[in-house]
Formats: structure tokens, C-alpha cells, sequence
């Protein structure tokens, strides 16, 4: 008997809340190019991160985290004024 493919991701998966102003917030889902979406102001203006991993069982909050990486990569003078609002939240978090 062959085995259906399982449609349950077996990495790390990374919701973004991000803020649209009038628009409302929404979650956005990408898995490896978060950090460099950051980084390129791919995200209107990001108030917190999730990663979870169904496959392991396991998720938890990550903004901190991802904005220590965010900032050992990132040139101030080049950062969208998005991502600077996100560092300062994290650091506040």
C-alpha cells in the first residue's frame, strides 16, 4: 500500500502579524526568507513573530529573537522605516 504525502510542513514555519493601519492586521505565513523579507521592507509593519513546527508539536513567540538576527544583519541607514518601528517594539517586548 502506498502512503499519501503528508500535507503537514516538516520545518520551521514563521507567522508575521503585520499591521495595515486602516486595513486591519493579518498573519503571514513564510518559512526561509524571513529575515531577508525583513530586511528588503517586505512587510507593511511587522508587530510579532510565531514560529511553530507541527511535525515536532511544538510553537512560541519569536520576535525577540528574530530581531537580534534582524539586527546583527542590517545597515541602520539602509532599513525601512518599518523594520526600525519593529526593532524598537522588540525591545520593549
Amino acid at each position: 500500500m502506498s502512503r499519501s504525502p503528508s500535507i503537514v510542513p516538516e520545518e520551521d514555519t514563521y507567522l508575521v502579524l503585520d499591521d495595515f493601519g486602516p486595513l486591519g492586521r493579518a498573519w503571514r505565513a513564510t518559512r526561509t526568507t524571513l529575515v531577508r523579507n525583513l530586511l528588503d521592507g517586505q512587510y507593511e509593519d511587522p508587530v510579532r513573530i510565531i514560529a511553530f513546527n507541527t511535525a515536532e508539536g511544538w510553537s512560541r513567540d519569536v520576535t525577540v529573537e528574530i530581531a537580534d538576527e534582524v539586527r546583527r544583519r542590517f545597515i541602520e541607514n539602509d532599513a525601512p522605516a518599518s523594520l526600525l518601528r519593529f526593532l524598537d517594539a522588540a525591545n520593549r517586548h
